[in-house]
């Protein structure tokens, strides 16, 4: 489908083996890419970690304040002593990665195509504080189903996109990436994998640039499926009190839960570089605030954010962030969202639309009131599970997106 050029070198440093005069240009190529961190930068988080100086917390607060303080000292703890990252980056290269420049930017993205030729090929979006880390226990499954307890009929193409400011993209120098420009780089990009049509999915950030996608490409959507449905209240009142009141009592609990949880969007929506500076040289504080927002964002009955989530893939996403210092113009999302307009209003999502609502998300929509802004075809509450969805219940999210698509046909 396109022809593959020299491996880039340096990794996370990208292609660095250019001419200055070279370096200047654009390369609009398909590259490969492979993750390489250099010793030097595990050498130096090491010694930062051994350095860590943690905050007082007030006996018997958990994680009222905050992050709580002794998870916080063990997780550091394991990260420094017995945290394996060439363990990690091996994983991860397993996938197919490779980087090309879009609207400015060098945009990296996973690649992995499906030994079966007749896959559907399936955009994966992640979103903040995610990356494609989130993904990697997903993709070998869609890619292989008959390996996962599928068929060959339920294959995809996966492409996983780092965002623009994200891991291992490029980082805008410009002020004006919000969502709906980042919608139309990933239309870009998989136009120039030569995909006409294909499936999203997507949380988060992830699910709210795919609806611009949607609405903005229709034609090219074979549908939509999402883990983050966001609709506003509708204003006719006739839906209004149709709206089922458990429905009505679920969102308005999971809205006086986040009342204590949108912190992180005020100061990022506003002054993200300030925040920037403690999170780009500080692992400790780096881990704390994405950690904090694993345990807040979940579904832990148990209340241990390790029933869900392994020491090893929040240490592996945190890390991503870690080495490619990207932690501040990934935050930048939402200054840019606040503060740049959408070209034209959003309308309705003509394209064909699966929403998977697992109850602890962090918004949560009546499926009535989806119906106004998305062509819903299918609706899944789910039994359990949160805002992370492809890491904390991949099999759920498997099976719906599977279900969905099978439908589509």
């Amino acid at each position: 489908m396109f022809v593959l050029t020299a491996l880039a070198a340096g990794g996370i440093a990208h292609a660095q083996n250019t001419t200055q005069s070279e370096s200047t240009m654009p390369d609009y190529s398909i590259r490969p890419f492979s993750i390489a961190v250099p010793d030097a930068a595990l050498e130096d988080l090491a010694e930062r970690l051994q350095r860590t100086r943690l905050p007082d917390q007030i006996p018997g607060t958990d994680w009222a304040y905050g992050t709580n303080t002794d998870w916080l000292t063990d997780l550091l703890a394991y990260w420094r002593e017995d945290f394996d990252w060439r363990a990690q980056e091996r994983s991860l290269n397993r996938f197919d990665q490779y980087i090309t420049h879009i609207d400015g930017v060098d945009l990296h993205f996973i690649h992995q195509r499906s030994p079966h030729e007749q896959a559907t090929p399936l955009l994966l979006t992640h979103g903040w504080p995610g990356s494609i880390v989130e993904f990697r226990h997903i993709i070998d499954a869609l890619t292989h189903p008959e390996e996962h307890g599928g068929s060959a009929d339920d294959a995809f193409h996966v492409i996983a996109p780092s965002l623009p400011g994200f891991a291992f993209s490029g980082k805008p120098t410009e002020p004006g990436y919000n969502p709906e420009r980042m919608a139309h780089m990933l239309a870009s990009l998989m136009q120039r994998l030569g995909y006409q049509r294909y499936g999203a999915q997507g949380g988060d950030w992830g699910g709210i640039i795919n609806r611009i996608l949607a609405a903005r490409y229709p034609d090219r959507l074979i549908g939509l499926h999402s883990n983050f449905v966001l609709a506003s209240a509708p204003r006719d009142p006739d839906i209004l009190a149709a709206t089922p009141a458990a429905d009505i009592e679920r969102r308005e609990a999971r809205q006086a839960y986040m009342a204590n949880e949108v912190g992180y969007q005020q100061i990022q929506g506003t002054k993200p570089q300030t925040l920037g500076v403690g999170l780009n040289d500080s692992p400790a504080g780096l881990a704390a605030w994405i950690g904090e927002k694993f345990h807040g964002w979940s579904d832990l009955p148990e209340g241990d954010i390790h029933d869900k989530f392994s020491r090893e893939d929040l240490l592996t996403n945190i890390s991503v962030y870690w080495f490619t210092q990207s932690i501040t113009s990934s935050a930048r999302i939402y200054y840019e969202n606040r503060n740049v307009p959408m070209n034209e209003p959003l309308g309705y999502v003509s394209v064909p639309t699966a929403g998977a609502i697992f109850p602890k998300e962090i918004y949560l929509t009546p499926r009535l009131w989806a119906e106004q802004s998305y062509n819903i075809v299918r609706w899944t509450e789910m039994p359990r599970g949160g805002h992370f969805a492809a890491l904390e219940e991949t099999q759920l999210l498997l099976n719906d997106i599977r279900a969905f698509f099978a439908e589509l046909e």
